[in-house]
């Protein structure tokens, strides 16, 4: 299964956060969306980085509190690893396993195009596994 086809039933609606916006924002950002990661992005296109709930708590944990009234861009994760829509599923899923990645923009023409999650991407798989076997059962049977 490729990006897109994940892209199309999902959406491609990528919900974004301003480097200089504080960390405690960002916290509202993802309470607000109900989500566990946001690109940083000065115009909503261009990637800066990304931020995720994993990066607060781990400079939360080295710096203190003080990092809640600190910038995204000061936890941001970069260089941020993408995909196009064409990439496989499976070899994203591959990807994020082996780099410990939970969140990865997609990129068309070097301007953000959507986000998948490692939930999106294990979703597809799943789809794909009850496909075959309804496929199988049904060559079985008839």
């Amino acid at each position: 299964m490729l990006i897109s086809a994940i892209l199309r039933r999902k959406g491609s609606t990528v919900v974004t956060v301003r480097p200089q916006a504080t960390v405690t924002e960002l916290l509202s950002i993802f309470s607000g969306h109900n989500i566990g990661a946001a690109v940083v992005s000065e115009d909503g296109m261009a990637i800066l980085g990304i931020a995720s709930e994993r990066d607060v708590v781990r400079h939360l944990h080295q710096r203190g509190p003080v990092v809640l009234t600190e910038p995204v861009s000061s936890i941001m994760t970069t260089p941020v690893r993408t995909c196009t829509p064409d990439a496989d599923a499976g070899d994203l899923r591959q990807t994020m396993t082996d780099h410990r990645v939970r969140h990865v923009p997609v990129v068309t023409d070097g301007r953000l195009a959507g986000i998948v999650s490692i939930g999106d991407v294990v979703k597809s798989a799943i789809e794909e596994l009850e496909a075959e076997k309804a496929y199988l059962v049904d060559y079985l049977h008839g």
